[in-house]
């Protein structure tokens, strides 16, 4: 059980765990795991950190095909600028691997916004906390846990 299973168990979520078989050589994590489980890539989502200014990390949760727009993501947590976390920071503050990073279960609570192109599906799937592990959850019940807002933080 990873940390992102058990918040889901506490809270008597419904979800389901899709396992997979992740290649070491494979570093482009999120459209590997919609290949492998046969997805939309606009199902399956990233968890991606961001640092606001001043120095404040967040998350964003965006579909695994689309780019992080920082303008979007500094607007929606009304910030003036955003810029892509240190890998090694987000490693930390997470608790979880690079590659494996999961919305769910992280070492400290961040502010996180759900690109809300989630509305378009019943469940989306996101990381499990480590590599060829997702689960498939309803956007509801991560907007729920997280406290988290929708938003288009994407790039056109």
């Amino acid at each position: 059980m990873t940390p992102a299973i058990n918040l889901l168990k506490k809270n008597k979520c419904d979800y389901k765990v899709h396992k997979y078989d992740h290649d070491p050589e494979n570093t482009n994590f999120g459209l590997e795991a919609a290949e492998k489980l046969n997805l939309n890539e606009k199902q399956v989502f990233k968890t991606l950190l961001v640092e606001l200014s001043p120095k404040e990390l967040a998350v964003a949760i965006i579909p695994v095909s689309n780019q992080l727009s920082l303008k979007e993501i500094a607007s929606a947590l009304k910030s003036k600028k955003a810029i892509m976390a240190n890998k090694d920071e987000a490693q930390k503050v997470t608790g979880y691997l690079l590659g494996g990073i999961s919305p769910l279960g992280q070492k400290k609570r961040l502010r996180t916004v759900l690109d809300k192109s989630a509305n378009d599906f019943e469940t989306i799937f996101v990381s499990g906390g480590k590599r060829g592990l997702d689960i498939e959850v309803k956007p509801k019940d991560l907007i729920k846990l997280l406290n988290a807002c929708y938003y288009k933080v994407t790039a056109q």
